[in-house]
């Protein structure tokens, strides 16, 4: 994992005491940055209607915002080699310089985690970017999808999306189509995440994107096919002072259904909010209110390298029914401290019906369980 403590993209300008820590300590996962204490108090977001492609881009004056596709696919070889991927863009707006007017100012910065999960290798490859934004070499387009953090990139274009991360162990070169309307979460796309109402977030999603392109592992490429999904969320605040992590499942089940739920728990590991949603195959939309979703850890798994301990297999109850989620490999653990400041467990794992059998893929992401995240 490369170290980005010393970038001179990071910042020029010679930072504010304490913000260098305050940056390396904000904790993100899967999906979120923040510097807690640089932001005006965070305020209740309205309900409005999202507008494509121009929502697909960034929304530089909210504080935290992701792009997140993660996804499973299978090599073309006979041996019909299986993988899980992941791709996130963050963004992060610093409060604390927005009113300089210096080019050099660090205003936005972006970050961004890739990884490959090698079920046949049982080893999870990854690797991580920080930059701020500007001077081509970090940034974020406000009318469509269009990322870019140095030698990595996320566009879209109409239905379609394209993803090129280049690294030293592995690439990432992937293609995706839609094959679905767009899933606006929560309440057509307000979605909460905590009693308060400024405890919310823009947040729509894309499941059962066709998939197809390259993956490279230690010089050997493999073209792939497979499905994936894709998050896109922006807020100003997104956990309650109790909360120090989440559980999340995004699950694309086999018969074209499309599965979300999560949970912020406490310190306890009780619930502090849950919700998701479940889309039929034929588009019915089903939203999962507070307190409808249930998750209860069954085994865990404990890391090698930070002795942290997850769940990585549960049992989660939604109004739509009543699942088994399971990691494909249990080693899937990413180390982020040298961009977003987090440790987190990320990785490919399989929807079980009650019965034992398979009925869909997706990625379970879990956080807050080394440390508490700050948002």
């Amino acid at each position: 994992m490369a170290s980005f403590q010393n970038s001179p993209h990071l910042l020029i300008l010679q930072p504010p005491a304490g913000f260098r820590r305050r940056l390396l300590l904000a904790g993100l996962a899967g999906c979120t940055a923040g510097l807690t204490g640089w932001s005006d108090p965070a305020r209740a977001l309205p309900l409005k209607t999202l507008a494509f492609p121009r929502d697909r881009g960034a929304h530089p004056g909210f504080r935290i915002e992701w792009w997140y596709i993660t996804g499973q696919a299978v090599s073309s070889a006979a041996d019909r080699r299986q993988f899980g991927f992941q791709v996130t863009f963050f963004r992060t707006r610093v409060e604390g310089t927005q009113g300089m007017t210096s080019r050099f100012a660090a205003q936005q910065l972006l970050f961004a985690h890739a990884a490959i999960t090698d079920v046949a290798g049982q080893k999870l490859w990854h690797d991580q970017r920080i930059a701020r934004s500007g001077f081509g070499v970090a940034s974020a387009s406000e009318q469509d999808m269009a990322l870019k953090l140095r030698d990595w990139s996320l566009t879209a274009s109409g239905g379609r999306y394209k993803a090129d991360l280049p690294s030293s162990d592995f690439s990432i070169q992937l293609q995706f189509a839609e094959t679905q309307s767009v899933l606006l979460q929560g309440n057509q796309g307000l979605s909460g995440k905590g009693p308060e109402e400024k405890q919310a977030s823009y947040y729509y999603s894309q499941p059962q994107l066709a998939t197809s392109g390259r993956l490279q592992l230690k010089g050997h490429s493999f073209e792939v096919t497979g499905k994936a999904w894709l998050d896109h969320e922006w807020s100003d605040e997104l956990l309650h002072p109790s909360a120090v992590g989440w559980d999340w499942i995004g699950m694309n089940l086999d018969d074209g259904s499309a599965l979300t739920a999560f949970r912020l728990r406490d310190k306890n590991g009780a619930a502090v909010w849950s919700s998701g949603s479940f889309r039929s195959a034929n588009g019915q939309l089903q939203t999962f209110g507070p307190g409808e979703v249930r998750f209860t850890p069954v085994r865990q798994w404990t890391s090698p390298l930070t002795h942290i301990s997850y769940p990585v297999e549960w049992q989660v109850s939604t109004p739509s029914g009543s699942y088994s989620v399971n990691a494909v490999i249990d080693s899937q653990e990413l180390d982020s401290r040298s961009s977003t400041g987090s440790i987190y467990w990320e990785g490919l794992s399989e929807l079980l019906s009650t019965q034992g059998q398979r009925v869909g893929t997706g990625y379970l992401e879990m956080t807050g369980y080394g440390q508490p995240l700050r948002l």
